[in-house]
């Protein structure tokens, strides 16, 4: 019943995810109030990815990190370029809607591209080893590269998106893997096939949570956000295919071009909008959770486009 409901689940996934992104945004009141339970959520669906995963796997990633370094290249020297050049054709002048674009395109790759990658059997280890070292790098990275593009100097707070960070990926990641090596992978053919529909449940669960917060700033619809959700959509969109362009051309292998596609294309929004909030006039958030909107309906895209691209050996 598990693996009829998971098949169905993966059908319907380009269905679901706009969806949810549309309940989050009409119920906000209800799911914001569970914003505290995304953390572990998190945890839960990454320990479910990470059954799969071993340590041997894990090693020959870090071992040959060309795909890492391809990725963080990607994240944030190639796209934040090509977002300011965007945000200089449409709306030059408008610092602010520029910044707001260059901000949602060099944080750190988002967390759900792990599930996204696990759903499309792309290589696990490589993308949890680029949210790992993204996320690390994250706090150091974003200041020096917002202070290049927008001439401010921010702060994050550290230790928060490193706890963040231990609580939905490192810890659950190393008990799926222990627990894969204790068990010789049995753990993995036993249960991976019953969680992977929670885990698209809660994926979807995620999503509604995460829009809810973008709510409020959709209350005004005028030509100026409608002009700033294309140009978002737009930017975005290009992220996903230059990813699985730059993979392709540089002859990494099928699972690695899954990753490269979602991890070089995900965003963590939530992080972004935090960030813009607090340290920005309110105009820079704008392209920010505006970009929350798409994030998940562009995955499900390019999701289908990778099953029709990317052949089984």
């Amino acid at each position: 019943m598990l693996s009829q409901l998971n098949q169905i689940l993966q059908r319907i996934m380009p269905f679901i995810a706009p969806a949810s992104v549309v309940i989050g945004v009409l119920f906000a009141p209800f799911f914001i109030h569970l914003e505290g339970l995304v953390t572990y959520i998190f945890a839960f669906m990454t320990f479910a990815g990470s059954l799969s995963l071993n340590f041997v796997a894990l090693h020959r990633v870090i071992a040959h990190p060309l795909s890492i370094i391809i990725a963080l290249v990607l994240l944030h020297i190639i796209m934040p370029l090509w977002a300011w050049g965007i945000g200089m054709l449409t709306f030059h002048g408008d610092m602010l809607t520029i910044t707001g674009f260059v901000l949602a395109m060099i944080i750190p790759t988002g967390i759900t591209s792990f599930i996204w990658v696990s759903m499309n059997k792309g290589n696990v280890a490589l993308t949890l080893s680029i949210i790992l070292i993204d996320t690390i790098l994250s706090p150091f990275i974003v200041p020096f590269a917002l202070s290049l593009f927008a001439g401010q100097g921010i702060e994050l707070e550290v230790w928060g998106m490193m706890k963040g960070l231990l609580i939905m990926i490192v810890i659950p990641s190393l008990l799926g893997m222990i627990l894969h090596e204790m068990t010789r992978g049995k753990v993995h053919e036993v249960w991976s096939p019953r969680l992977a529909p929670f885990s698209k449940l809660t994926l979807a669960i995620v999503i509604m949570i995460n829009s809810a917060a973008v709510a409020p700033y959709l209350k005004s619809v005028d030509l100026k956000l409608i002009k700033i959700a294309v140009c978002m959509f737009f930017i975005a969109g290009t992220g996903y295919l230059l990813a699985w362009f730059i993979g392709k051309t540089l002859k990494r292998t099928q699972e690695d071009v899954i990753s490269l596609t979602f991890s070089g294309g995900m965003r963590n929004i939530s992080a972004g909008a935090v960030i813009a909030v607090q340290y920005f006039p309110g105009a820079v958030a704008v392209p920010v959770v505006v970009g929350m909107l798409f994030q998940q309906i562009l995955a499900s895209i390019y999701s289908k486009f990778l099953q029709k691209k990317i052949k089984p050996n």
